[in-house]
């Protein structure tokens, strides 16, 4: 199994996980998936507000964002996309959650890589579906169930 994670740090915000961390987290999303390729990007509150503006028209920064990869149908390799996390924003909602940090960090993940295997969450079924996948992952990390 190969997982490449590249972690592009687009933020002066300090602390960030380790690269391993975004690592582990990332294999754990996706079990059983056998390679895998993806870009983890770090932001500040400015360029996800852009972001989240442009592509979903919400005009504000949000915690994270999924860009599944559009390959061609004859291109065979193994690049899921990207997914944009909102640093100082995981801060923010750990603390007005009252959650560990890292957790909230490694839930982010976690729900970003799930966004791009497929899962959503529009609908009720549907996020009871992804939110249990969450809960198994976070779980096998040794992290309490986010929804608590």
């Amino acid at each position: 199994m190969t997982i490449e994670v590249d972690v592009q740090q687009a933020t002066a915000f300090s602390p960030l996980p380790a690269h391993g961390e975004f690592t582990l987290w990332v294999s754990a999303a996706l079990q059983d998936k056998k390679d895998a390729e993806l870009t983890v990007r770090l932001v500040d509150e400015e360029e996800s507000r852009e972001l989240n503006h442009r592509f979903r028209g919400k005009d504000m920064p949000t915690n994270v964002l999924s860009f599944p990869a559009e390959l061609p149908p004859d291109i065979d390799i193994p690049l899921l996309g990207d997914i944009v996390i909102c640093a100082p924003l995981v801060q923010q909602e750990a603390a007005t959650q009252n959650k560990p940090v890292k957790s909230h960090w490694a839930h982010l993940v976690i729900h970003g890589v799930l966004h791009l295997l497929g899962y959503d969450h529009q609908q009720e079924q549907e996020a009871e579906v992804m939110e249990a996948i969450e809960v198994d992952v976070l779980s096998s990390l040794g992290y309490a169930n986010p929804y608590d």
